[in-house]
């Protein structure tokens, strides 16, 4: 036997293992991240400034049995709260992760780049104009609302692009677009003299406070369509990810992915933002934890597990904004800031380091 074939069967024999490795990992994360999953929504229920018997609890759950107060908190007020911050928290961090592909920048997303304060202002003027004006809003009118105001934001970051190629101050642009458009819209909140107005203030720091099924099931489904449609692009995005030319040789429209890129990141931006206004940090921070988690960037494996840590970490700082200074409730964003900034400090630290090595 020659030396060459010596080698080969070890070569192959390390691959196998690592490939072993990785699924085992894989495997790992997803079963922790289930987990973690069941145990938060088992605390979210239980928590609350009404105590429920875990016994009653299941019983609610199950029969739809038990007194009619605990089977309303439990049916009308928790579940539909715990349900929406978990869709809406996948949808925001797979908002981010695309937002990242697209700029390929780890501290690319829809807060940083000012695209929820888009949206935000929005839906801030068709809420005000619609109250002056005694017009009945729905859930989807606040979608398309906040979906013209990402656009609008987006387009912005896109024109700027254009003209400067330092990612840096093509940030400090979506800061700046952020900064106007939350100027505008505090400006109109001020002077809109309506006693509605107070859910407004609430809805425009972030709130998952006062969900109904309605907002349930229509997040489900527009965040759930969409999130489909990203999952049949993971090939297309990891081919992205290796560079425009590689994309290219792959048989991607570079183009009209990149058009495709950014509607379904406003789409599921737009949604969060309607239905729980905006809320910082979780599109940059989730998706490094996801990809630290499993060790890998390819989005096959990466984009389920990015939907489930947003989901757990959003229902996470939903119940310490609830519980940490419980009667008083905190914005949602005051908690996804205290765990959300710290990352992303990470990520600025670790790409100077690595830039210096």
């Amino acid at each position: 036997m020659s030396e060459k074939q010596a080698i080969q069967p070890n070569i192959g024999s390390s691959f196998h293992q690592e490939n072993i490795r990785r699924k085992s990992r894989f495997a790992i994360v997803f079963i922790l991240l289930a987990i973690a999953f069941c145990v938060i929504v088992v605390i979210n229920i239980n928590s609350g400034n009404v105590h429920i018997p875990i016994s009653q609890i299941v019983k609610i759950l199950f029969t739809h049995a038990g007194p009619d107060k605990d089977v309303n908190i439990i049916w009308q007020i928790r579940l539909p709260r715990i349900l929406v911050a978990a869709v809406l928290g996948g949808g925001l961090a797979t908002s981010g992760f695309l937002l990242q592909t697209f700029f390929e920048n780890p501290i690319a997303g829809p807060f940083v780049l000012g695209i929820s304060s888009g949206a935000k202002m929005v839906v801030a003027l068709v809420m005000i104009f619609g109250l002056l004006h005694g017009l009945t809003m729905n859930s989807w009118t606040y979608i398309i609302a906040a979906f013209v105001g990402s656009l609008m934001s987006t387009g912005f970051i896109l024109l700027v692009a254009r003209r400067i190629r330092n990612m840096a101050a093509l940030l400090v642009a979506g800061i700046m677009i952020g900064y106007i458009c939350n100027a505008i819209t505090d400006f109109v909140v001020t002077f809109a003299d309506d006693s509605d107005i107070v859910n407004l203030r609430g809805w425009s720091l972030g709130s998952f406070s006062g969900m109904s099924w309605s907002n349930v099931w229509i997040s489900i489904g527009v965040i759930g369509v969409t999130f489909v449609l990203v999952m049949l692009s993971a090939k297309p995005i990891h081919a992205y990810q290796m560079g425009e030319a590689y994309a290219q040789s792959m048989g991607v429209n570079i183009r009209f992915f990149r058009i495709v890129l950014i509607l379904l990141s406003s789409i599921l931006s737009a949604t969060v933002t309607a239905f729980a206004g905006p809320i910082s940090f979780v599109g940059i921070a989730v998706p490094f934890l996801a990809k630290a988690f499993l060790g890998s960037s390819k989005p096959l494996v990466v984009l389920p597990a990015n939907f489930l840590t947003g989901a757990v970490f959003c229902m996470l700082c939903d119940l310490i904004a609830r519980l940490a200074f419980a009667p008083v409730e905190l914005n949602i964003s005051t908690v996804t800031s205290i765990f959300g900034a710290p990352i992303v400090i990470y990520i600025l630290i670790n790409r100077r380091r690595g830039r210096n090595g």
